[in-house]
């Protein structure tokens, strides 16, 4: 007994030395860095930093092309323009839609052969794409499923290894930084962006904003199969209040303390290396020209050591779009001052030229420049690329490996998310016929949506043919003479819905694939958030043949479905699940898998009037209810899991007590399966209005049928508070509830 305890003992001495030597190691890399910029920037012109400021699109310095299909080839008399004459630090973007590995090679290294020969100093170009599921830039690499789809498995382990495959494949691409991930809230279901986010809740988004970071980034950034990521978009930027995509927010400060700004901490803590400023405007201040959030908020209060880095355009629209600039040389200062560190211009050098008159005319300080430029060598050297800024090809036997596909199909079984399931239709049998239809059924660019192979996502001629559509994942259960494919509709027009729901009559059970095609940005923006009328009229009348009738939601966001959904006899919420969502889908179906993933935003069952799952008191008070169509959280599995002896270490705390949960549960179905054990907490009475519940904590766990386990917990002081009247964190004593499922315990917090 005394021999396990000293191993005991011996083992947490271990784990803390490495913590602390982890520390050192991180402290240790950032002197380096400082000590190595402070010596290159001492060497520097006036002209070579402005230019490590400026940022340009690939196609700058790009030969013409017929098409964008055409393979992008470097033009060496404009890159050496751009390298030479305006010092240009970092280039972007993929030329209109993805290259292969090969092509990128060419690519980055004729880049950085540039900086290496052309310039005084040497130093090496960073460069970046929107890397969002994956090397979504790059032909055959590993599409995971979108943000929002991942949250919705509530794995992070799954959730790091993706973004840790991410950094890999994109370093065998030879490009070391990627704009993600976006750290919104995504709480207006009608934005375009929503897919993009983690969800809804701050602690999810927060939890998940971290993994996502860390797998990116890894230990340290200059190991080669690490990259830099980028949080975006700060600030608020994910609630325009018209949902529509870079239109106005109006979030009051305690709001944006308390849902917004925790998970851009969390990323800042987990030491991530860049931030992207939010294109629109909070309050009627447009984000790239706001002191407060950029600078005090962010680099002060925060301490955020990384570059912050322009959205696309968004110095000049300060000027051109929002006119709080008189000129475009005002727009530069005014975005410069307020602490932009880099301009994603793209397409011209104007903004080089107006700061570098800026400077000279005695309008920004010098300090200032050397401020954003040092953040900016500082990222180049901790990504390694001072050492070695080409691509790694020893990293191509494991770019898009049997591996990464495995943890790939992982994801989307996990994150699939089965929202009704009457007289347990599914899992479906092998052994009888099927019609499968709809938009969705049989098309990868819908399971993928935008930031993949291109900008939009919609290129359905490009996207490779051995992965599997809905339909062939579903042909290769039950065979191809077991399954009726017939269209019905696209998403907008009726193709032959009559003839469609005549072939029900030979099914056993009808398929049906609705959801949204794939878009980005504002060409996502949409006036009704009701599902498409001609998809609802099909499954309408599937339903009405007496077949039973399992709807597949393939969507980026959750279109009201509440005409369909009584009728229909199973739903499952895909999502945008990505390269193997066809084959998850069909698993998922046919009980090959189990499905686990749990809803992360609430899913409203009327166009207007959503309200997210943390709402207050007065939000269900006599008329107000919280009526969603499911709610976050929810999601069902082949399985049943039993909670039991909900449990508080103590009935009262004092501040700065760790408080200690526990809860039994138990799998009492026949099937193994995965449960998320999620607890949430209500802070009865506050100065500032208490949300009715909040999650605080989760566990995904894996139990066998028939199988207990005790699932712990700690909560800390941070977990109890709240910004309060005067905008500051704070802790309040008083009596707080704690919940597991449908399991309460209540608690005293003590003032002392």
């Amino acid at each position: 007994m005394r021999k396990n305890i000293l191993l005991i003992l011996l083992f947490f001495i271990l784990l803390l030395v490495n913590v602390v030597n982890g520390e050192e190691n991180s402290e240790n890399k950032y002197k380096e860095a400082d000590d190595f910029v402070r010596i290159l920037l001492s060497k520097m012109t006036l002209e070579e930093k402005i230019g490590q400021m400026n940022q340009i699109t690939v196609e700058v310095i790009s030969k013409p092309r017929a098409d964008g299909f055409q393979k992008l080839e470097i033009d060496p008399d404009k890159l050496k323009e751009a390298l030479v004459k305006y010092h240009t630090g970092s280039i972007i973007n993929t030329g209109g839609y993805a290259n292969n590995v090969d092509n990128w090679h060419e690519i980055i290294t004729v880049i950085q052969d540039g900086a290496a020969g052309y310039t005084r100093l040497g130093i090496p170009v960073l460069y970046g794409i929107d890397a969002i599921h994956g090397v979504s830039y790059t032909r055959g690499a590993t599409l995971f499923p979108q943000s929002v789809a991942m949250a919705a498995s509530r794995n992070r382990e799954l959730l790091r290894q993706s973004a840790e495959i991410t950094a890999l494949e994109m370093r065998a691409s030879g490009i070391p930084w990627t704009f993600n991930p976006v750290l919104g809230m995504g709480r207006e279901p009608y934005w375009s962006r929503l897919w993009e986010t983690f969800g809804e809740d701050v602690y999810l988004a927060s939890e998940f904003g971290r993994e996502y970071v860390k797998g990116i980034q890894g230990s340290d950034p200059s190991d080669k199969i690490n990259a830099a990521a980028c949080m975006k978009h700060y600030l608020g930027y994910s609630v325009p209040k018209n949902g529509r995509d870079r239109t106005p927010a109006w979030i009051p400060e305690r709001m944006l303390r308390e849902i917004f700004l925790p998970s851009f901490k969390a990323a800042v803590d987990a030491g991530v290396l860049t931030a992207m400023a939010n294109s629109s405007e909070i309050n009627g201040i447009p984000v790239h020209s706001d002191y407060y959030l950029l600078t005090e908020l962010l680099k002060d209060e925060l301490g955020f050591k990384g570059f912050m880095v322009s959205d696309w355009e968004d110095i000049k629209r300060l000027y051109e779009r929002d006119h709080v600039a008189g000129s475009p040389r005002e727009a530069v200062k005014m975005a410069v001052m307020a602490g932009i560190d880099m301009s994603m211009v793209p397409f011209d050098f104007s903004f080089y030229e107006l700061l570098l008159e800026l400077v000279k005319d005695g309008e920004v300080p010098v300090e200032r420049i050397d401020d954003a430029v040092t953040r900016i060598l500082r990222v180049k050297y901790l990504l390694g690329l001072f050492d070695n800024a080409y691509p790694d090809k020893s990293l191509l036997p494991e770019f898009a490996s049997q591996k990464n596909t495995g943890v790939n199909l992982q994801a989307a079984r996990e994150s699939i998310t089965m929202l009704k399931n009457d007289n347990s239709v599914l899992p479906l049998s092998k052994e009888k016929k099927y019609l499968v239809t709809g938009p969705a059924s049989n098309m990868l660019s819908v399971l993928n949506g935008g930031w993949s192979i291109t900008w939009q996502g919609n290129e359905e001629k490009l996207y490779p043919e051995d992965k599997y559509t809905i339909l062939e994942a579903v042909q290769s259960k039950a065979g191809n003479e077991n399954v009726i494919h017939m269209e019905g509709c696209t998403f907008e027009e009726d193709i032959n819905t009559k003839e469609t729901v005549s072939k029900a009559s030979e099914a056993d059970a009808v398929i049906v694939c609705i959801g949204e095609p794939p878009y980005c940005e504002g060409e996502g923006n949409i006036n009704n958030l009701e599902m498409t009328s001609v998809q609802l009229e099909l499954a309408a009348q599937l339903s009405k043949t007496g077949k039973p009738v399992i709807l597949v939601l393939v969507e980026g966001r959750p279109r009201v479905i509440s005409k369909i959904a009584d009728d229909a006899s199973a739903i499952l919420m895909a999502y945008l699940p990505g390269m193997e969502g066809g084959r998850a889908i069909a698993d998922i179906l046919f009980g090959d898998a189990n499905p686990s993933g749990k809803l992360p935003f609430s899913y409203p069952r009327d166009v207007r009037g959503n309200t997210c799952y943390d709402f207050k008191p007065i939000e269900q008070f006599d008329v107000n209810k919280y009526n969603p169509q499911w709610e976050f959280g929810y999601g069902l599995s082949y399985t049943n899991f039993e909670y039991a002896n909900l449990v508080l270490d103590k009935t009262e705390y004092k501040m700065n007590d760790v408080i200690r949960v526990s809860v039994d549960l138990k799998n009492t179905g026949s099937v193994d399966g995965k449960e998320t054990v999620e607890l949430y907490i209500c802070d009865i009475v506050g100065t500032v209005s208490r949300p009715v519940r909040q999650l605080k904590r989760f566990q995904k766990i894996n139990l066998e049928a028939g199988k207990s386990t005790t699932v712990s917990f700690e909560l800390d002081m941070y977990d109890l508070s709240f910004i309060n009247r005067d905008n500051l964190r704070t802790t309040e004593p008083g009596e707080f509830t704690v919940m597991v499922k449908n399991l309460e315990k209540k608690f005293v917090l003590a003032d002392e």
